[in-house]
């Protein structure tokens, strides 16, 4: 599945300060997408819009601090040591990941198809765990690692429709482009509408969006302070998506997300006499 460019612009001259920061910390997602074979540094230039000798020099970067390692073998580009720590540092404060890992898989046991958590990135939604069903026939339209733009997916949807209105606004500005390019299943039009409707139910539908004989079901969790904290959902083939089997997907998920809400409550409660000790 092709995944949206991200677009990095390419500056004139040395590349230095604050630009440089930005540019090297916003190649991390790329190069964590496949942590076991790594990225190569032709699909970074590929997939950034940048320089061959720009790419290099912001992945050496990167390499000296130890964010990013590369195989000596195959050349490509991977999530270094000190990318790990920091992830777990950070797991304590946002770790949606460990909190609903068992609600993906058991959504997964229960129905028999693919479950996923997603979080939002910026005016992304970036999948982050998947749990495959017993079903034999399975949806390809989402891969841990994948990013679509927010709306564009169940899971994705829930997120965008959980925020204000203004936000929206905002976010579908930002990502007209790339939908009319990448997604020509997808219109603002069709996505205000869908957003409306997720809005109304609780929980969001995605009729084939990317890929024509993938649907999925999906809900949005939040923090105890109202932040979209992620969302849950499950794709099927479309044949077993009929309108009674979205209700059962949807209630389960519904249920699914109600507990992981209520973990990362009780995480909320458990951190706070910590923060308030610093002060």
């Amino acid at each position: 599945m092709r995944q949206p460019r991200t677009r990095l612009p390419e500056g004139a001259g040395q590349i230095a300060g604050a630009q440089s920061v930005t540019r090297a910390l916003r190649l991390l997602p790329l190069v964590g997408r496949d942590p076991v074979q790594g990225v190569s540094l032709g699909q970074v230039v590929e997939e950034t819009g940048l320089s061959r000798p720009t790419a290099r020099r912001l992945l050496l970067s990167l390499m000296h601090s130890g964010m990013v390692e590369q195989d000596p073998r195959t050349k490509c580009y991977l999530l270094g040591e000190e990318a790990y720590v920091l992830g777990t540092l950070a797991a304590q404060r946002f770790g949606v990941l460990d909190v609903a890992h068992e609600a993906v898989g058991r959504l997964a046991k229960d129905s028999g198809d693919t479950a996923f958590l997603s979080v939002r990135r910026d005016a992304f939604s970036l999948c982050v765990h998947k749990e495959e069903g017993a079903f034999p026939i399975r949806v390809q339209a989402l891969q841990v690692g994948f990013r679509h733009p927010l709306g564009v997916g169940a899971g994705s949807l829930s997120m965008l429709a959980a925020l204000e209105d203004d936000e929206v606004d905002e976010i579908l500005s930002q990502n007209a482009r790339l939908l009319r390019e990448d997604y020509p299943r997808v219109s603002e039009p069709g996505l205000r509408a869908a957003i409306a409707q997720t809005r109304s139910r609780g929980w969001s539908l995605n009729p084939g969006m990317v890929l024509t004989n993938s649907w999925a079901i999906g809900c949005a969790l939040r923090h105890p302070d109202g932040r979209v904290a992620g969302a849950l959902s499950v794709a099927a083939i479309d044949s077993r998506m009929d309108p009674d089997r979205q209700l059962d997907l949807a209630a389960m998920i519904q249920s699914a997300a109600q507990d992981v809400e209520a973990r990362l409550a009780r995480q909320y409660a458990r951190n706070r006499p910590r923060a308030r000790a610093a002060n």
